[in-house]
């Protein structure tokens, strides 16, 4: 079966809906868009009516301008629009992360945005939706790309900052602030000692909290604070603050970055980072063949990442697949 035209194309705005009249994750502003998470390159301001799950209100409010018009749906309630069934679904990326289903007569169109398989403790769980089509990143679309289990990086991480309380250091982790700083407080020993976090950190964790999920005290570094406050201590922060005059306040530190990107050979010397942890928000290799199994597509489209190999590699299995150029960002930190 064809892909429709009017259910889903690529326009120079992005991915069109023509049937209903809305673009999903645009990189133009647009009258209508409806919105898979709220990471700034996806969630673009400009637009003049958003459309995301209820569990990113909150995150919508931080991200995008007040003057816009936002319309909220449940993880699974369906909209029908201009004959369109839309609905959208766990992407298990980050809290309110969706995949939109679109169906018109009969073919099913499944735009995933960002996404991971497996447990997140401040998210719900991806879960697979059958679909004729299936437009799927591959951030990490490279055979190399292998994560380990959640619960071995925790305590990897956690590890590593018992040795720094024994030092008596400061451990400085780096994470995105919206989505897996938030991910990385979940998953902290809070007896280890107090954990503070960068502002931007912080605006995130804030709306995670009114969103109900749950995390660990933390304490906002501020002007206030002493350099003895810190020994022992961790801080969540991101990436774009190595190395500038704000770490100067915590003393004698030990850094980490946390990225899935830290996998490859020679990224933590390259980020002059002392430690790099493996924990991604994005699905590895085993996860993109995985969920394109589960989805059953017959069509699969691939956007921003190793868009060539994941598609050969899908032609190869037997999908019908090609390459989508889009303008996502899928550069570090991830």
């Amino acid at each position: 079966m064809s892909v429709p035209q009017d259910l889903l194309r690529l326009t120079d705005s992005g991915l069109f809906c023509e049937a209903g009249g809305f673009y999903i994750d645009p990189w133009k502003p647009v009258s209508r868009a409806v919105i898979t998470h709220a990471h700034a390159d996806h969630a673009r301001p400009g637009s003049r009516h958003y459309l995301g799950c209820e569990a990113s209100r909150e995150l919508f409010r931080l991200r995008l301008p007040n003057d816009a018009e936002f319309q909220f749906l449940q993880y699974g309630e369906t909209l029908n629009i201009g004959g369109v069934a839309l609905s959208l679904h766990p992407a298990g990326h980050m809290l309110g992360s969706a995949m939109v289903r679109l169906e018109k007569r009969g073919f099913v169109a499944l735009v995933t945005g960002d996404y991971k398989l497996g447990d997140d403790l401040t998210c719900e769980s991806w879960q697979p939706i059958q679909c004729n089509l299936m437009v799927t990143e591959s951030t990490f679309g490279l055979p190399i790309y292998r994560w380990h289990d959640q619960a071995t990086t925790y305590r990897q991480i956690n590890d590593w900052w018992k040795q720094s309380v024994a030092g008596g250091m400061c451990c400085v982790l780096y994470g995105y602030a919206i989505g897996k700083s938030q991910r990385l407080l979940a998953g902290l020993d809070q007896t280890l000692g107090p954990i503070y976090t960068h502002g931007a950190v912080e605006n995130g964790v804030a709306a995670y909290r009114l969103s109900g999920v749950n995390l660990p005290e933390t304490i906002q570094v501020n002007g206030d604070h002493k350099r003895s406050d810190f020994v022992g201590a961790m801080v969540v922060a991101v990436p774009s603050a190595h190395g500038t005059p704000w770490m100067r306040k915590f003393g004698d530190v030990t850094t980490a970055m946390a990225s899935g990107w830290m996998t490859i050979r020679g990224a933590r010397r390259r980020g002059s980072v002392d430690r790099g942890f493996v924990l991604s928000d994005h699905a590895d290799w085993p996860g993109l063949l995985e969920a394109i199994r589960l989805c059953q597509p017959e069509h699969v489209w691939v956007t921003h990442g190793q868009t060539a190999v994941m598609a050969r590699h899908l032609q190869s299995l037997g999908y019908a697949a090609k390459v989508l150029a889009t303008q996502y960002d899928d550069g570090p930190p991830s």
